[in-house]
């Protein structure tokens, strides 16, 4: 059974958070429509509140879709946790994560682009640090499981190995994100095949990383910089 970022799971809410209200309106017509070309005084009609409500609480649009994303990636992380707490094998757990991240992204594209493509990128500031802090706890997940000995040794997270560290995440994530993107797009299929896909996909790459785990060159960053 595949999983899904989706709107649908129960999250957090109390009676009177317009925050969450419109948050959650925006998962929904986002999950619905594919598209982020809906506008605040829909989302506003959706959680019956006045059209200049969300105002409130997002400048605008890019801030409240920063919002959108950041629980994107809390949804993204509680799947690969839950797809992980009964795993006792590091490698297991790195490969339940990589399972639940390609499904997931499967399952509602538009919510994948929007936490990892680059439209709420600037030029000047970089991604907005709600989103980048919670893609950096969905980020620790992954390294927790490459230093517990995901690909056949124990890697100590000290700094001396930050860059064998961020090596490894770089390769499984290129691999993941180009499965993911390859699926969604349907350049590779078909979908009922996803599952097979995405364990010969990953069992490749972490054959490959059990042999060599290349080290980022200095002064790289892997994942979105997490705010200062």
């Amino acid at each position: 059974m595949t999983q899904d970022i989706s709107p649908k799971d129960p999250r957090p809410y109390h009676h009177g958070d317009l925050h969450r209200a419109i948050v959650e309106a925006a998962l929904d017509v986002l999950s619905e429509s594919q598209s982020t070309e809906f506008s605040l005084r829909e989302l506003a009609r959706r959680a019956g509140v006045s059209h200049n409500a969300p105002y409130k609480h997002f400048a605008d649009k890019r801030e409240l879709l920063a919002a959108v994303s950041a629980v994107g990636f809390e949804l993204l992380a509680k799947r690969m946790a839950e797809a992980t707490k009964e795993l006792d094998s590091p490698r297991e757990r790195l490969a339940a994560m990589a399972r639940a991240y390609v499904s997931g992204g499967v399952n509602n594209p538009a919510l994948y682009r929007l936490m990892f493509g680059g439209y709420l990128g600037g030029q000047e500031d970089g991604r907005p640090a709600i989103e980048r802090t919670a893609a950096n706890n969905m980020k620790a997940l992954v390294v927790e499981a490459i230093c517990d000995g995901a690909l056949g040794r124990l890697i100590p997270d000290t700094a001396a190995n930050t860059r064998k560290i961020d090596g490894a995440i770089l390769i499984f994530w290129s691999h993941m994100h180009g499965l993911t993107l390859l699926l969604v797009d349907r350049l590779v299929g078909p979908s009922d095949k996803m599952e097979e896909l995405t364990e010969g996909v990953l069992q490749g790459m972490l054959d490959g990383l059990a042999n060599c785990i290349p080290e980022i060159p200095a002064g790289v960053w892997v994942g979105p910089p997490a705010p200062e």
